[in-house]
C-alpha cells in the first residue's frame, strides 16, 4: 500500500523555523521525484519546492527561496522540507508528493494527506 506520511507541522512565531518530514512507502521511492505543495484556505494550491529522484536539484517558488530547503534520505524514504524565516502568509496544509514520468511522458503520482503549519504571533 503507498502511503506519504506529512508530519512537524505546527504552531511557530513569525521568524521562527519549522521541518517537515515525508515518510514514504509501498513504491520506489528513490525513483520518484518529491515535491512540496501548499494550499492556504481560499487560495490555489501552489508547488512550493521540487527535488529530483537523486536529490541532485532543487527547484523552489520566488517567495520561499533563500528561507525553504527541500532535501531527501533514499535509504530511509524520507523527504524534508527545513523552512525558516516564516512569515504569516507560509501559513497553509502542507503536502508532499511523489512523481515517477514514465517514457511515454505519463505522469504518475501519490500524495500525502498533509500537515498543517500556521505562522502567527
Amino acid at each position: 500500500q503507498v502511503q506519504l506520511v506529512e508530519s512537524g507541522g505546527g504552531l511557530v512565531q513569525p521568524g521562527g523555523s519549522l521541518r517537515l518530514s515525508c515518510a514514504a512507502s509501498g513504491f520506489a521511492f528513490s525513483n520518484y521525484a518529491m515535491s512540496w505543495y501548499r494550499q492556504a484556505p481560499g487560495k490555489e494550491r501552489e508547488l512550493v519546492a521540487v527535488i529530483t529522484s537523486a536529490g541532485g536539484i532543487t527547484n523552489y517558488a520566488d517567495s520561499v527561496k533563500g528561507r525553504f530547503t527541500i532535501s531527501r534520505d533514499n535509504a530511509k524514504n524520507t523527504v524534508y522540507l527545513q523552512m525558516n524565516s516564516l512569515k504569516p502568509e507560509d501559513t497553509a496544509a502542507y503536502y508532499c508528493s511523489a512523481r515517477f514520468t514514465s517514457a511515454w511522458g505519463r505522469h504518475y503520482d501519490y500524495w500525502g494527506q498533509g500537515t498543517q503549519v500556521t505562522v502567527s504571533s
